[in-house]
């Protein structure tokens, strides 16, 4: 297939264009660049134009005419996904869903929205008309949104008490438009939604979400310190297991990061602190004070309700999840990161030997996960990048020490995921997008179905470099 750029650039001419060179390649990045890997392979990738549809009719006209002139389209919303997620492969539309931003509708327990909107806009809005928030949110909740957290995210700050996005009953229903001669529009619930929650736009574009609320809180938000690496790590799982004290956040981070890369903490730890970011519900505090106080190895040493720093930290949950990376980015642009799985019942085991084995070219941080009502630790570990040669030796080590990896040195589907097909996924795909001009290439599974992951893979149709 051939695609005609300006033929589908002449019939969307009536629609909110950019094709302004500079605007042109800032909204078709997004966070891959906290990968050298990934930096490598696309930091000259660009799209041909964008456009911003208006509403769901203006989508499926953008989805038509651009499937009539077989040319690519590569979703997007904020930019803030860090897998190369939003990244044009093959060049052509980028479809910014910015405009899409209203919350449409706030019930008890729920509301429904458009994907442009932003995560503390949503936020904003659920606690002024009923004094609700949602559950999870991405680090990057000042400017991220929630289509983008949908279809590229898997969790973050709330999945401690709330699990996966994936995890029944964290998304209710999803409005799906397909790219076909005739575009359909699709409303997917219950076992439908794995079809194209974090498919990274590769198989729908997603118009409306309805999404599950709970009641917000003025969260205290606080660190505390430990001399033990381990003790921290008890603490964090301990404290998620007291089912009396609500958290939204537990974040334990291996020394010297807090000293090191928290600039605003740093004058209040030394180089061997080892730190916990928690958040906790108001109504629980008498709760969680007598907790720590059964815990002689942890001191408090602050809580955004009663502090005597010099200056303000700013929100906990940024220094957890990415923005840990971002942190460390700032002061040493040599770190990476991996994302790693430690699951129940192994956790600890595999925490303490991952760290005998790296620390201190591999640095700790863990946040607190419930999967299937069963704490344990989602690892954003902070790597000293040397080689993409000692990466993948790393990733190795981990994997063969039974510790899973979700690979952010990898822009496709599978790579990034549990390397193995999603069938839903390519079933849906194959019935939405024929010709498949949805974000190619980032689903291994259409492209080349025999591949056998022994290498990166490297998608055939991959714009070169000038």
């Amino acid at each position: 297939m051939t695609a005609d750029i300006a033929a589908a650039k002449a019939a969307l001419s009536h629609l909110e264009i950019d094709e302004n060179p500079n605007s042109l390649k800032a909204k078709s990045r997004d966070f891959f660049w906290y990968s050298p890997v990934l930096k490598d392979r696309l930091d000259h990738l660009v799209g041909d134009f964008v456009v911003a549809p208006r509403s769901e009719a203006e989508v499926i006209e953008v989805l038509k005419t651009c499937y009539a002139h077989n040319v690519p389209v590569t979703t997007r919303g904020a930019g803030t996904g860090n897998y190369g997620q939003a990244m044009p492969l093959a060049g052509g539309c980028i479809l910014h869903m910015k405009n899409m931003a209203a919350v449409k509708e706030v019930h008890p327990g729920r509301v429904i929205v458009e994907p442009g909107c932003l995560l503390k806009d949503l936020d904003a809005q659920c606690k002024e008309q009923s004094g609700q928030e949602i559950r999870m949110f991405s680090s990057t909740w000042a400017t991220a949104t929630i289509g983008g957290f949908i279809a590229g995210g898997s969790g973050g700050v709330g999945s401690c008490t709330w699990g996966s996005l994936r995890d029944l009953g964290n998304i209710i229903r999803l409005r799906v438009v397909t790219m076909e001669a005739e575009p359909r529009v699709l409303e997917f619930r219950g076992e439908e939604l794995a079809r194209v929650s974090h498919a990274y736009g590769t198989n729908g574009i997603i118009t409306e979400i309805e999404m599950p609320l709970a009641p917000a809180y003025d969260w205290v938000e606080m660190f505390v310190a430990t001399d033990d690496f381990m003790d921290a790590v008890q603490f964090a799982e301990d404290l998620a297991n007291q089912d009396g004290i609500l958290i939204k956040l537990a974040t334990v981070f291996e020394a010297p990061v807090a000293h090191d890369y928290f600039q605003r903490v740093k004058p209040y730890v030394e180089p061997g602190t080892h730190l916990l970011g928690l958040m906790v519900a108001p109504q629980s505090m008498d709760g969680f004070l007598t907790f720590l106080g059964r815990r002689p190895t942890a001191r408090l040493i602050y809580r955004n309700d009663d502090h005597d720093w010099a200056r303000h930290p700013g929100p906990m949950f940024e220094y957890g999840w990415n923005h840990t990376t971002l942190r460390a980015l700032k002061v040493d642009p040599s770190i990476t990161y991996l994302q790693v799985r430690y699951g129940y019942p192994q956790h600890k085991e595999l925490i303490a030997k991952m760290r005998d084995e790296f620390s201190p070219e591999v640095l700790q941080h863990l946040e607190v996960l419930k999967e299937g009502g069963k704490v344990m630790f989602a690892g954003l570990s902070l790597v000293k990048f040397t080689t993409e040669e000692r990466l993948d030796e790393i990733i190795r080590i981990h994997e063969e020490a039974g510790a899973m990896i979700f690979n952010p040195h990898r822009y496709t589907l599978e790579e990034g995921g549990r390397q193995t097909v999603d069938d839903r996924q390519l079933a849906f795909k194959r019935e939405a997008d024929p010709k498949g001009l949805l974000n190619p290439g980032k689903m291994i599974a259409w492209d080349d179905p025999n591949w056998g992951f022994k290498e990166m893979y490297s998608y055939p149709g991959i714009l070169a470099a000038e």
